[in-house]
Formats: structure tokens, C-alpha cells, sequence
């Protein structure tokens, strides 16, 4: 069964007579569902209530939801409270789940019903049928082994969906992004290094500044990155709190007191991840403001992103009636009308993708903030938006790092032409001459098109000596170079 499957003819029809489908009950009444599927009826009923969108929260989210079933089952079972087989059946099931093996039975869409009740119940009938057959039982033999009283046990959606959304997102997080970002980070280093003695005019408001080096340039785009992995692992420590155990509202109904410790245990086991109990159940169940911090700090990752895809792109734009001071790789023809034209498609790429980044934490922060009373409701929109962000983020910086970053080359003779003929060069003159007969002079060269030495050398009671040093544009990159001229 694909992962689109939209099994609608069950519910419409209700007869019982197919021989394709198995008859499951609710309290609502009898539904179909097809004999091959892992899903009951609650899954069937949220299928059908919400053909939103065709969208389904991501594998990384499927695999959390197992990691929780498993270490819940693996905790009553210690507990005494749930029996062994049935306990290994379940944890065996939720395996399969984490390992990806039932993808293709989680079919709700991610705009459901509220705080993920659909999602939770997806994933407790897919891991009790798959168990019921593990234990050579018929699928929706509910007397066996039960969706709720069994797989769901000492559990709620309300704190089930919440902490499968930090499970996944700090998964994400540690395992793809951060690495990402780090590659990224090494790509800007090293361009850093590689440009370090090639000046060019610094530019602010898009026009001539005095003159920096190309890779002091990009060093400051290694600093973007690096303030923005510091301030991701800053932001996502907060996910490592989890209120599993804290069942509907908090107060821990219907699980043991030593449920929360052991479950999350068994989760830290699989994950390798150090989460604990919330200091204060009421408040981890209540809001996500730890979603939307580390969405917020996402969001400030892509301005960073954003910044230096666009610098890219101006410094690289060209060849002939641009800036042209570096080239980008050539990744693909840029004009389907234009032969030979080639565009800066990757810096594009990580526009895009940042754009989205910021959508996205404009929809985290309106959800997180609609939480009311001991639960915020919005759960899978939040769940969505987040890992949706996490994933385009990891995918995008490394791209722009290996098929961008690491081949672009300078035009050293360019850079250098551009930083000797500004006329912001007057500036060096300043503390010798005063503000008022520098900017004289640069204006003066503006209008003659000619160079702020040549002005200098007409105007200027000077020893041309002394003029080159304060002229020298490779010592007026470095602060203690020019302090020594």
C-alpha cells in the first residue's frame, strides 16, 4: 500500500461484505478497514475527516512516535503492569516503526484533528495490529492486544505528541543539522584563508567604502554561521525536557510514578540523547515555548543564510556589466532563451529556502502562542513546520557549502582595480588633512573619473613617499599596518 493511500470506499459503503476489508469498532459505530492495513478504524475516521492537504508528518516524527511506544511498553512491562509477551510484541512492533518498516501506515494528514489525536491513535493501531500479528493473531483482534488499554498505556496524545516533537526535532537537530551547518562553516573557513591577501573595495549603502580583503569578507560570514550554531545548541537545550508520563494534563493520571523515569530512560537508550522528566509537568504540557525558541533561532539562521546568499550573488554578478570580483561554479545553464548564460542557482536555491524557513516560524510562533489552559491544541502544525525547517536547513547549507562555497574562485586583478580607484580612498588622507579638503579631493576624482592619487599628487603639499603609505590599500585593511604608516 503506498504512503497516499486514501481509503475512503470503507466508510462509504459499510457493508461488511468485502471480503477485502475486516469489520473494526469505535464507539461511533463499525467501520470497513482493508484487510492489508496496519490502521483501524480511529485512523480511518481522521483519514476521511481531514483530505487537507496530502501532507504527512515526516519520518523523523513516525520514528519518535515508535521510540515512545517502545519505551512505554518496556516500562509497564517493568512495571508489572503490562503482561511480558504482550510488552515484547508491542516493543517488537514499535522497532519496525522506528526502523521505518511501517512508513506507509501513517497516512493522517498533518492539518488533523486537534493536538495530534489522530497521529497518536495512528500510531497505537498500527503497533497493536502489527503486534497481534507478531503474536500470530488477526489483525483487529482488539481483545488481544488493544490500541489504547495496551499500546497507549500510561499515555496521552497530550504528552505522547508533545514529546514526540522534541524527540524528533533534537534528533534532527544533532544528528543532520548541526553537522551540516559545520560543513558549511569549514567551507567559509577555508575561503577565508584562501582570499586573505586579496583587497577590495569595502562597500556600505552599495556604495565604495574603504577598502577590506576578500577574505576578511568571508570571514564574517564564518561568524554568522558560528553564532548561528551556538545560538541553535543554546536554543534546543530545552527540548531535552520531556512530559512523557504527564498523561492528559499533567498530573501524571493513569501512570505509574515511576512510569515518566523509566520510559525516558529507555528512550535516552535508543536515541543516545540525555532527555529527562520536566521540571513542571502543567507547564511542559500546558505550552511549546521550547518549539518556538528553537524555531526563532532557525528564523535567525536564515537572515544569516539569506545575507550571504545575496552577497554571493552581487560580488559574482556579471561577468561583463557587474561586480565580477568572484565566480561562482557553474552548476547549470542559467536561460532556457539565453545560450550560454549562467546564474548564481545554488545562492538562489538557499534564498528560497530561507524564505520558507521564516513562513514556517511565522506559523510555529502563531501556534505556539494559541496554547489555552492545560493544553495548546496546535501540536501538529508546530510538529510540521518545525522539522520541515530543521530538514531544508540541513539539506541547504550543505549544497551551498559543497556545490557553491567550495569552488568559488576571485578575481584578484579586478578587486584590487576596484579598491585603488574609489575615491572612498580619501579617507586615509583624513586624519593628515582634515575631513573637509579630503572630501575635495574624493569628490574631485568622482567628476574627472581619475584616481585619489593622482588628485592627491596635484593638490597636496606632500612627499609622494609619504602619500603611497597612506595610499597603500593593503595596509589600510589592517589596523596595525595603517597605525604604523
Amino acid at each position: 500500500m503506498s504512503r497516499n493511500h486514501h481509503p475512503r470506499r470503507g466508510l462509504e459503503e459499510g457493508t461488511g461484505k468485502n471480503q477485502d476489508f475486516r469489520i473494526e469498532r469505535d464507539f461511533l459505530g463499525e467501520v470497513e478497514v482493508p484487510n492489508e492495513a496496519y490502521y483501524g478504524v480511529q485512523t480511518l475516521r481522521a483519514v476521511n475527516n481531514f483530505p487537507i492537504s496530502g501532507l504527512r508528518l515526516p519520518r523523523e516524527f513516525i520514528r519518535a512516535q515508535g521510540i515512545i511506544k517502545f519505551a512505554a511498553a518496556r516500562a509497564n512491562v517493568q512495571l508489572g503492569l503490562l503482561d511480558g509477551k504482550i510488552g515484547e510484541a508491542i516493543a517488537q512492533a514499535s522497532r519496525e516503526v522506528i526502523e521505518g518498516k511501517l512508513d506507509s501506515n501513517f497516512v493522517v494528514d498533518v492539518y488533523q484533528a486537534g493536538a495530534g489525536t489522530s497521529q497518536n491513535m495512528n500510531a497505537n493501531e498500527v503497533i497493536a495490529n502489527r503486534a497481534l500479528e507478531i503474536m500470530g493473531f488477526q489483525k483487529g483482534d482488539y481483545k488481544i492486544i488493544h490500541p489504547n488499554d495496551h499500546v497507549n498505556m500510561a499515555q496521552s496524545t497530550n504528552d505522547t505528541i508533545h514529546v514526540a516533537i522534541h524527540v524528533s526535532a533534537l534528533e534532527s537537530i544533532k544528528k543532520q543539522l548541526l553537522p551540516s551547518l559545520e560543513v558549511l562553516r569549514e567551507s567559509l573557513r577555508k575561503k577565508s584563508e584562501e582570499f586573505r591577501d586579496i583587497v577590495k573595495i569595502g562597500r556600505t549603502h552599495l556604495q565604495d567604502a574603504v577598502p577590506i580583503t576578500l577574505g576578511q569578507e568571508f570571514s564574517g560570514y564564518e561568524s554568522m554561521i558560528t553564532h548561528d550554531i551556538a545560538r541553535i545548541k543554546r536554543s534546543s537545550s530545552d527540548l531535552e525536557e520531556l512530559n512523557l508520563g504527564g498523561t492528559a494534563v499533567g498530573t501524571g493520571l493513569n501512570a505509574h510514578p515511576r512510569f515518566s523515569e523509566l520510559a525516558i530512560r529507555y528512550v535516552n537508550e535508543i536515541t543516545g540523547i540525555n532527555f529527562r522528566r520536566a521540571e513542571n509537568m502543567f507547564e511542559s504540557t500546558q505550552n511549546l515555548d521550547a518549539c518556538a525558541e528553537v524555531s526563532s533561532s532557525l528564523r535567525t539562521l536564515a537572515v544569516s543564510l539569506t545575507k550571504i546568499a545575496n552577497d554571493l550573488r552581487l560580488l559574482s554578478s556579471g561577468p561583463a556589466a557587474g561586480l565580477a570580483e568572484i565566480v561562482l561554479p557553474s552548476v547549470q545553464p542559467g536561460s532556457s532563451i539565453m545560450p550560454g548564460k549562467v546564474n548564481p542557482s545554488i545562492a538562489e536555491m538557499v534564498n528560497m529556502v530561507a524564505y520558507q524557513i521564516m513562513g514556517n516560524d511565522l506559523a510555529v510562533c502563531a501556534a505556539c502562542q494559541a496554547g489555552q489552559l492545560e493544553l495548546n491544541v496546535m501540536m501538529p502544525v508546530v510538529a510540521w513546520n518545525l522539522l520541515q525547517s530543521i530538514k531544508i536547513a540541513t539539506n541547504a547549507s550543505r549544497v551551498f557549502a559543497e556545490r557553491c562555497i567550495d569552488g568559488i574562485k576571485a578575481n584578484a586583478d579586478i578587486c584590487l582595480r576596484y579598491a585603488e580607484m574609489s575615491s572612498a580612498l580619501a579617507t586615509a588622507l583624513s586624519p593628515k588633512i582634515g575631513y573637509e579638503k579630503a572630501a575635495e579631493i574624493a569628490k574631485l576624482a568622482v567628476v574627472t573619473k581619475r584616481s585619489i592619487r593622482e588628485i592627491a599628487k596635484e593638490k597636496l603639499d606632500m612627499p609622494e613617499e609619504e602619500l603611497d603609505k597612506l595610499l597603500d590599500v593593503r595596509k589600510l585593511t589592517s589596523i596595525k599596518e595603517w597605525q604604523e604608516t
